[in-house]
């Protein structure tokens, strides 16, 4: 699972770091001329990435709780993921938007504070002619996945509250056969499929106000969060059968390279349509062959631990918060030199996960543990206050 997390988390980097270099068809803080060719990169890290990450995230939910109970594990969770998404949003997310409104939107150049307040918070009129992507600017960015795993980490405690017994994990049931896979697929395919109807792909709002939501993915997110604690309940991580795993990797496979022929232009990203119908099948059954497939391939080639990989697993949250800022950075960094945009990809990718790591490991970490240690001797009552 450390091996797993490393793997996902410089994906989500170069997921990142690809946004301003051809095909996302999404908002990103960077500007540049657009590349065809990195279309069906995003779509593939999009069917599946995040979800594998709910589904990770929640394995290890249920031990937890029963190591600390209601009180101790919402405390952490609130303490882990809360403060994190508040410098997000107080200090990250505004400071990235701010970049780019100075440099993309056309308006005349106005102080950091000055945009803080009117138009990051919006305590201001529009500007005439607003650009978006909404108004006002305030957002969590990349941390709505933050946002939502305190969400589902608060129902979750609810519901253990609720039934007031402790759940017992790993108890190797059987793997769920294909026939059940397959049912699982389509019912979550048809619910993705409606919910498009509605609201289709990239489009975001704010769930009461303030819970950023992309609906169009969050069936595949909650079900796979479900799947996470079955998982660990279950003990179906490390006990795929090889055939079926096998099985899904490969038509997981199959399905991406699919999506790379670029043959699958009648894809729509919402609506009541065919296309729309046909995208939330293929995408769906996208994720659960390639989230089955992928967990078993590490448990069967990469199942060794390794001190590098344990330090990297541990620095993974903190990579997740801090990769965007440092992406943006290398993305303006390369704007102007020759060369391209494959290669800036490739660049900002590269350098962007050793700076991510680097700072998480080095200058994040070390503040964590010099705080960490001082609130131990304070506790001890070692040095006088």
């Amino acid at each position: 699972m450390d091996n797993l997390k490393v793997a996902l988390i410089m994906l989500v980097v170069a997921h990142h770091a690809g946004q301003p270099y051809g095909g996302s068809e999404g908002w990103w803080y960077f500007k540049t001329v657009d590349s065809p060719g990195l279309g069906s990169f995003f779509a593939v890290n999009a069917a599946f990435f995040m979800s594998l990450f709910f589904m990770i995230s929640a394995y290890f939910m249920p031990a937890t709780f029963n190591k600390k109970g209601a009180s101790k594990f919402l405390k952490e969770r609130f303490q882990r993921l809360g403060i994190p998404l508040l410098i997000g949003f107080f200090i990250i997310i505004p400071l990235l938007m701010y970049t780019y409104y100075i440099n993309f939107r056309g308006y005349p150049s106005i102080s950091y504070w000055k945009y803080y307040i009117s138009t990051y918070f919006g305590i201001g009129d529009q500007p005439v002619g607003w650009t978006g992507p909404s108004w006002p600017d305030m957002n969590f960015g990349h941390l709505w996945f933050i946002e939502h795993l305190l969400v589902y980490a608060l129902l979750y405690a609810i519901f253990r509250m609720i039934i007031k017994k402790t759940l017992t994990t790993e108890t190797k049931n059987k793997f769920p056969g294909h026939v059940t896979i397959l049912l699982f697929t389509l019912f979550v395919a048809v619910v993705t499929f409606v919910i498009r109807i509605w609201y289709p792909i990239d489009h975001w709002v704010g769930f009461f106000g303030i819970i950023q939501t992309e609906f169009a993915h969050v069936p595949q997110y909650a079900s796979f969060f479900i799947l996470g604690l079955l998982a660990a309940r279950r003990g179906w991580m490390g006990n795929i059968p090889k055939s079926l795993g096998l099985s899904w990797l490969a038509i997981g496979v199959i399905l991406v390279l699919i999506m790379y022929s670029g043959k699958l232009s009648f894809f729509q990203k919402g609506g009541l349509t065919w296309g729309s119908l046909a995208y939330s099948v293929f995408e769906t059954f996208l994720c659960a062959a390639l989230c089955i497939g992928i967990i078993y391939l590490f448990y069967v080639k990469f199942n060794k631990a390794s001190i590098l990989f344990q330090n990297l697993s541990s620095n993974t949250f903190t990579v997740y918060v801090i990769h965007v800022p440092v992406v943006v950075i290398l993305q303006y960094a390369f704007e102007n030199m020759s060369m391209s945009a494959y290669v800036k990809f490739l660049l900002v990718t590269f350098f962007g996960i050793i700076l991510c790591f680097g700072i998480s490991h080095f200058i994040i970490g070390k503040i964590s543990y010099l705080i960490k240690s001082y609130n131990k001797l304070k506790s001890s009552k070692m040095i006088d206050c």
